[in-house]
């Protein structure tokens, strides 16, 4: 993913996966509960490819933290890529799986 090109603001995280840094992220990074679509993937350019193990990983991470099943909304490449670049930040891994990329909506901090 071209996170240098994209970002407005880049958080360097080489050497941590996704999953590591996303459990450690939706501890204090509640998803928005007022949008259809909190969490969208990059959707795979061959329809035929199957879905990327990695995705289960985060359904499991999300439900955990959220208490509820969060869908994971494909999105095509090349719109993925227009969402990143109007994104807050983006945080750049070490992850090396295929289709990893993932872009969350915050919701509101509760105390």
């Amino acid at each position: 993913f071209p996170a240098e090109s994209h970002a407005q603001r880049l958080v360097r995280a080489d050497g941590h996966g996704v999953p590591e840094l996303l459990d450690a992220i939706l501890k204090f990074f509640p998803l928005d509960t007022f949008v259809d679509h909190p969490a969208s993937v990059m959707q795979p350019v061959d329809e035929t490819t199957p879905e990327p193990p990695i995705w289960t990983d985060y359904r499991s991470l999300l439900k955990k933290h959220e208490g509820r099943e969060v869908e994971l909304r494909p999105v095509e490449r090349f719109r993925f890529y227009d969402f990143a670049k109007a994104a807050y930040g983006i945080v750049a891994t070490g992850e090396t799986a295929v289709y990893a990329n993932l872009i969350l909506k915050k919701g509101v901090v509760a105390e």
